[in-house]
Formats: C-alpha cells, structure tokens, sequence
C-alpha cells in the first residue's frame, strides 16, 4: 500500500492515503478493545466507510454498530467515536473535506489516554 504519512496511535494506526486543497482520505486501524477520543472538529465535516470488522459509533450521543460496507456520515461540529469491542482490528477509510485537516483541528471531549 502506498501512502504519504503513516502515524501509531495508542488505539491503532492511520495513513494518509491521498490529500488535496479541500480533501484528505485516510486509512485508520482501531485495534480489538481500543477507541478513539470522543471528538468533534471545527473545519472540517467526514465521512466513515468500515472495509472490515465491527465499529461502534457513538454520534452525538446515539450508538449504533457498523458493519463493512456501511457508511457514517459526520458533519462539522457533530461529536463522534468509533470502538473496537470486538477479536479482530476495525478498519475504515475517512474522507475529510472542509477548509483545515491538521490533527490540532481535534476537540476532545473524552479520552482514553489523558489527551485532552
């Protein structure tokens, strides 16, 4: 797989895969048992494509299991996480499109690993 930048996070792994002027499209790895932070951005909206395994969605408080195939819309400003609960890694591509995509663009609300 090719990629412009790869980065290992306390729950798994992302890789940039493509990115424009109002665009970036990553590849993200949620290891069995992990989540991200309970997030939301200012500049920018994404969309979620699970490709393997199961994720649970938490947006805007509402909880709700996807599956491969299955597509998460997230506009700007909405709250979300995505959790592994399940023996093998959760697999998705995001497409983020908007104005900035620098990770400083993350509002955490809660995390697992003291990064708010």
């Amino acid at each position: 797989m090719q990629y412009i930048e790869h980065d290992i996070r306390p729950w798994g792994e992302y890789f940039v895969l493509d990115e424009g002027e109002s665009f970036k499209v990553k590849r993200i790895v949620v290891n069995p048992g992990q989540r991200i932070s309970y997030q939301f951005h200012h500049k920018r909206s994404e969309v979620w494509t699970i490709v393997s395994g199961i994720g649970t969605v938490i947006l805007d408080g509402k909880v709700k299991d996807y599956k491969a195939g299955e597509v998460i819309q997230i506009h700007q400003g909405m709250k979300h996480r995505i959790e592994n609960k399940h023996n093998e890694p959760c697999v998705f591509i995001e497409v983020q499109y908007g104005t900035y995509f620098g990770e400083d663009d993350i509002v955490r609300i809660e995390d697992d690993y003291n990064r708010i």
